[in-house]
């Protein structure tokens, strides 16, 4: 049995408010990006020694931390707290980079939500899997159902988005940076813009550019310019529009034209970048 967790990216991402409880309300639009892990699950044999219900074996990308602790093992033993799930050994192979902003772990959750939902017929609804996946964490509930939506609260309340990007190509770059994303808060003012990124991810994506923003951007690129580097490098090379994803480090590129993997790698040596880069290139952006 096996599914294939998708990513994402942030198309502009707002601070808007301090809350009461430490975290802050937000608002940004999150699409759906075709960059995929693999996620399989296997029933133990019954005589199996193991002192857990579900391990997990990580492979292509090294995860740190105890295994019971991944995001993976924590929904299953969600679903296991109500359901009567038979043990199971999960083998994640990794393609999403970690801190990257992209959502990988927290689409990994989700996706294994769906699939022990459908595979054991455990009968939740989308509206159920997305309030269990919140509590597994803020951009889980948009992998549920991965369509372009309005994410506001901590992430957590999604609308839908009338946006379709499948005539455009991405290039996403994960420099070997680590961002701390308490950090990252602690340097950002809440701040209602002026315009909403709903309201302008439907405007002609030339006006991106200068009215779609990320808020953590300034801080970050502060404390790690080359992650700026990056950035003016995917505009020097033909992007209509290009942001960190989320708290970063990715970095992306939309473009009209499919970029050539060998000039963003020609033009990120010439900037300097080449002991940072991760490129992969998406042939087209879809919904």
């Amino acid at each position: 049995m096996i599914t294939f967790p998708i990513a994402k990216i942030n198309l502009g991402l707002n601070i808007v408010e301090k809350r009461s409880d430490g975290y802050h309300n937000l608002e940004t639009v999150f699409y759906p990006l075709p960059i995929h892990d693999a996620l399989e699950i296997h029933e133990m044999d019954k005589g199996f020694p193991s002192s857990v219900d579900c391990d997990i074996k990580v492979s292509n990308m090294v995860i740190e931390g105890d295994e019971q602790k991944n995001l993976v093992v924590k929904a299953y033993n969600l679903l296991a707290q109500r359901f009567e799930l038979p043990r199971l050994h999960v083998h994640l192979h990794k393609f999403i980079p970690s801190q990257a902003g992209l959502g990988g772990g927290s689409s990994d959750a989700a996706y294994m939500l769906t699939l022990l939902n459908r595979e054991y017929r455990l009968g939740l609804d989308t509206e159920e899997l997305i309030h269990l996946a919140k509590s597994l964490g803020a951009d889980c509930p948009f992998f549920i159902d991965p369509q372009p939506a309005y994410a506001t609260g901590i992430g957590e309340k999604l609308t839908p988005v009338n946006l379709n990007l499948s005539g455009y190509h991405i290039a996403v770059i994960k420099p070997n940076i680590a961002v701390s994303t308490a950090e990252a808060f602690r340097n950002i003012i809440p701040e209602m813009p002026e315009k909403k990124c709903a309201e302008i991810v439907l405007q002609p994506i030339d006006t991106w550019k200068t009215e779609l923003q990320n808020d953590f951007e300034k801080s970050i690129f502060m404390q790690h310019p080359e992650l700026q580097r990056i950035k003016d490098m995917l505009y020097d090379t033909g992007a209509a529009y290009a942001s960190m994803s989320g708290s970063g480090s990715s970095i992306y590129g939309i473009y009209r034209q499919q970029p050539q993997e060998e000039a963003l790698k020609q033009a990120c040596e010439e900037s300097g970048l080449s002991p940072y880069i991760q490129t992969t290139i998406v042939e087209k952006l879809s919904r």
